[in-house]
């Protein structure tokens, strides 16, 4: 078994070693080692905590810990103690993901222990729950594990049980657990407790057809803008058109939760990132009343150059988002205190371009802030090139006459490849323009880049690892395209 006191004092000992060239200045990512699914994402007692599933051994997966690291702003992040390692008989193999709740103004954790068998079908998944004064150093509760199999109902595999989402509503503490049908499909299981340590199995809140993926993962509920939004991270879902061509994909289903009866009744079913590394996204409600999610800026099956490379670590969470919804149709936006972070504005306004491109030399942007608004009534298509050089480029491009719009990273530097049937380099989504405009908003970071489309409508993640310095901005425009305004920042934290 693992101890907290091994982790911490590995961490201290080896964090130099780890080499820089590719960790990115202003997301959240661990010391040393390879992390996973956000975690216990919670505002506590003024700082916001995150959690995440962490292996700070090697810059692989294995057995999961639960690294930590805390913020004032949601930008500036500092590592603190790992909260949880694989120590107990019921979390021996691994401490899985979970969620946060304040209680009492203590700060509770809730997590599946993960335990390996001789054969697959011993495996087994359980409910644990940790709790903390301070918010910093935890211990596991005696009760532990709180929900077994024998609390399953039928038709659910012990085997794949996992991920809680706890929440609050009315005098009871709820519990969402994603589940593994035995024949088939996924499906979240809801249970209730009065006091966080003795729970009951309420239903079936949602039940997956075999056709949604074989498995989902990591839920998350809440209530915005008068609707209720559950979260799901779903491992296999069929591609569809252009949807869901990842290995994992993350849904936003909009509609209304029936916490009397346990179930949830679905309106509308909608891809939450159509980039490339995006998944396990978890919630809160912050102080200021906002929606913050946070999701792993990574993609399972795909190569991962930090770990190839052998620099030590490997992995990144993305820029906080505030979400909203217009139209049933979830939007995402750069949390605010970003800006606190921008220096060094260069700006440009009204340029015209007809069938050509125009390179904007003077501008720089490799740790920045892009901001475009550009005309496209009379364009055909055009294409930005960021982080680019003589060799390398990672493409923004529209398609005027089919409202397409598409990252590229095929030509970004290292080559990624994952286990998708065909190699998959780039994702598109349809973005009609608003008033003949298209918006965007992109933010680079030393190996990530986040594309937020018409005021974040939809949004566009990728990692990518130029292999030389690569910080020009190009824009080529078919037909008329003019560039209303072209804002760029760099930011320093």
């Amino acid at each position: 078994m693992y101890t907290l006191k091994q982790a911490n004092t590995y961490i201290e000992k080896n964090r130099k070693r780890v080499i820089a060239d590719y960790r990115n200045d202003y997301h959240a990512m661990a010391p040393i080692g390879w992390i996973n699914d956000p975690n216990g994402f919670i505002y506590y007692k003024g700082e916001y905590h995150l959690f995440y599933q962490y292996y700070p051994y090697k810059a692989v997966w294995g057995p999961m810990h639960w690294g930590h690291s805390k913020s004032k702003d949601l930008v500036k992040w500092e590592t603190v103690p790992v909260a949880l390692a694989p120590d107990h008989s019921y979390d021996k193999d691994g401490c899985f993901s979970g969620t946060a709740i304040e209680k009492d103004g203590k700060l509770y954790l809730m997590y599946t222990g993960h335990i390996e068998g001789e054969t697959e079908e011993d495996i087994r998944q359980v409910q644990c729950i940790a709790v903390s004064s301070d918010g910093i150093h935890f211990e596991k509760v005696e009760q532990n594990p709180v929900i077994t199999e024998a609390d399953l109902p039928e038709n659910a595999k012990p085997q794949d049980f996992r991920d809680p989402k706890v929440v609050k509503n009315g005098d009871f503490y709820y519990s969402l657990i994603a589940s593994k049908k035995e024949d088939g499909g996924g499906q979240i299981l809801l249970y209730k407790s009065k006091d966080f340590l003795d729970w009951e199995f309420v239903s079936v809140m949602l039940n997956g057809e075999k056709e949604e993926g074989p498995m989902w993962e990591c839920p998350d509920i809440f209530e915005l803008d008068g609707k209720d939004v559950l979260l799901l991270s779903v491992d296999g879902l069929p591609k569809k058109e252009n949807n869901f061509l990842n290995t994992h994909s993350v849904l936003a289903i909009v509609g209304e939760m029936d916490w009397e009866k346990g179930i949830f009744h679905k309106e509308t079913v909608e891809e939450l990132d159509y980039g490339l590394d995006f998944y396990a996204p978890q919630t809160i409600e912050d102080d200021k009343n906002r929606r913050i999610m946070i999701s792993w800026m990574q993609m399972w099956g795909r190569n991962i150059p930090t770990e190839t490379e052998q620099h030590g670590w490997a992995g990144s969470m993305t820029l906080p988002r505030e979400l909203f919804i217009k139209n049933n149709h979830v939007y995402q936006r750069p949390v605010a205190e970003i800006k606190n972070y921008y220096t060094n504005k260069q700006s440009y306004k009204t340029i015209k371009l007809y069938d050509e491109t125009k390179a904007f030399e003077e501008l720089s942007a490799e740790v920045s802030a892009i901001e475009l608004v550009l005309d496209v009534k009379a364009g055909k298509r055009f294409d930005i090139e960021v982080r680019s050089n003589q060799i390398e480029k990672t493409l923004v491009s529209y398609d005027c006459e089919t409202s397409f719009l598409e990252l590229n990273r095929i030509n970004s530097g290292i080559e990624l490849v994952g286990n998708e049937e065909e190699h998959v380099y780039k994702r598109s989504v349809y973005c009609e323009p608003e008033n003949n405009k298209i918006e965007l908003e992109i933010f680079l970071d030393r190996a990530s880049m986040e594309v937020f489309a018409n005021q974040g409508k939809y949004t566009l993640t990728s990692t990518i690892y130029p292999t030389q310095k690569a910080d020009n901005i190009k824009i080529t425009a078919e037909g008329q395209v003019e560039v209303d305004r072209l804002d760029t920042w760099d930011i320093e934290v």
